[in-house]
């Protein structure tokens, strides 16, 4: 198995925070979290007795997280991935238009 050590500058946004909520709450807020989660963003940590049960977050979250997921478990998807940084940190790209033109895009 191939591993790489990739580096990424990556700015965390506000709506990847955690947030914590009883299991009780939760309960009675159940219907509500999905509009909630929509509105607010990010991920509620649901709570039993002050630890950390589940996590809830909207599918679009969820789904984010299995693609990348599945990214970094491909060796041929992380060489490549590491490659282009490696490339795009020492100016060895390519533009897009000559991109495009070698793609017959």
């Amino acid at each position: 198995m191939l591993y790489l050590d990739v580096h990424l500058d990556v700015q965390i946004d506000s709506k990847i925070m955690l947030s914590n909520i009883p299991i009780t709450e939760a309960r009675n807020e159940l219907t509500s979290l999905p509009e909630k989660l929509a509105q607010q963003g990010g991920t509620l940590a649901i709570t039993r007795r002050g630890k950390p049960v589940l996590a809830v977050m909207t599918w679009e979250h969820y789904e984010a997280i299995l693609e990348t997921l599945e990214i970094l478990g491909d060796a041929k998807l992380m060489a490549n991935l590491h490659q282009g940084i490696t490339e795009a940190k020492s100016a060895q790209g390519i533009d897009w238009e000559s991109a495009k033109r070698e793609l017959d895009l």
